[in-house]
């Protein structure tokens, strides 16, 4: 494919197969019992017979709700028996602030052999940073890695691939890139213990997205399938004609989530590719009315025994939302995929 990206997009339309749940937003500002602003970006798993949720928490002052007053940001818990129905804890379950670092958010959770492990992002004075942490029960986290910067978006799979743990993670390189657009892409590490990292590989470049021309990255943990590892990812597009989109004087981005299937065996092998976006801002409460409208990022994907696959995903950097599709519909759009 070409390495020049087209400077403009256009017109782009969810998936049909994709239903978005008429209880959307499944969870917001209103229903966390302490101080919030913005609720969205959650990790979500199935742990011990029900289903837990990890939310980032943005807290604002009442009366000042833009860029530049934000006062914190934590991670919530929330727990539910039927997934969209949710129930929050009466305080933050994670929460790191030191003199080097700022914020921890952007959690997603992996259930590997019984333990929850998460991913995070971590604002520090020397760079951002990709976190792991494992915890058996949302009150204790035992951090186990710390990426250099610039890495974030990380997620982990959940099991073993010849012997190796897997992450997929999106670095930040700046130099030797287009200096017109970001231009990051979707990478994929193993560990042989959760806490070193290395034998990367490129995975998923913006010039292999046709609804992308700023960058892609993670989105969800991947699920296994009898064909292969489904996996969701972000896809982002700028146009330099966008104004503002929500709090900000300019928000010219839009994300997008995508779908692809990783070989079972080797993940750094593509198989299939949806050449069209899974799911596109269009729902009221995904355009309008966030801190950055058109946005929707996928973190956390579950794969139920009837074949529905639930999505929640974050909404305008606003809400927390789901979407559900049936497993067999999201293996058909992947079509074989070639560089």
């Amino acid at each position: 494919m070409p390495w020049e990206l087209p400077a403009v997009i256009g017109e782009l339309k969810s998936s049909p197969v994709v239903k978005r749940h008429p209880a959307n937003p499944v969870l917001a500002a209103k229903d966390v019992p302490f101080p919030a602003t913005l609720v969205y970006n959650a990790g979500v798993c199935k742990f011990q017979g029900k289903y837990v949720m990890v939310f980032r928490n943005d807290v604002y002052p009442p009366d000042k709700h833009i860029p530049g007053h934000l006062i914190e940001i934590n991670l919530g818990l929330a727990t539910s028996a039927d997934g969209v129905k949710w129930e929050v804890a009466p305080k933050p379950c994670f929460k790191w602030v030191d003199e080097e670092v700022l914020r921890a958010y952007d959690p997603r959770l992996t259930v590997v052999n019984g333990r929850v492990y998460m991913c995070f992002a971590l604002d520090t004075r020397h760079g951002l940073r990709g976190g792991i942490a494992v915890t058996d029960d949302f009150e204790k986290f035992e951090v186990l890695s710390l990426s250099v910067p610039d890495n974030r978006n990380m997620v982990i799979f959940p099991k073993k691939i010849g012997r190796k743990f897997v992450r997929l993670e999106r670095p930040f390189p700046i130099y030797s890139r287009s200096r017109s657009r970001d231009r990051f892409d979707a990478w994929i590490s193993d560990s042989p213990d959760l806490k070193y990292w290395g034998n990367s590989h490129l995975l998923l470049g913006v010039e292999d997205v046709p609804f992308a021309n700023d960058k892609v990255g993670p989105a969800a943990p991947p699920v296994l399938t009898p064909k292969g590892w489904l996996t969701l990812f972000h896809a982002v597009d700028r146009d330099n004609n966008r104004g503002k989109n929500g709090w900000e004087e300019k928000w010219q981005k839009r994300y997008t989530a995508g779908v692809m299937l990783l070989d079972r065996d080797d993940p750094r092998k593509i198989t299939g590719l949806s050449r069209e976006p899974l799911m596109v801002p269009e729902a009221p409460y995904e355009v309008s009315g966030g801190i950055r409208n058109h946005v929707i990022f996928p973190g956390g994907m579950i794969l139920e025994k009837s074949g529905e696959v639930k999505i929640y995903y974050g909404s305008a950097d606003t809400v927390e939302c789901l979407a559900t599709a049936d497993v067999g519909d999201l293996l058909d759009l992947c079509r074989p995929f070639s560089r």
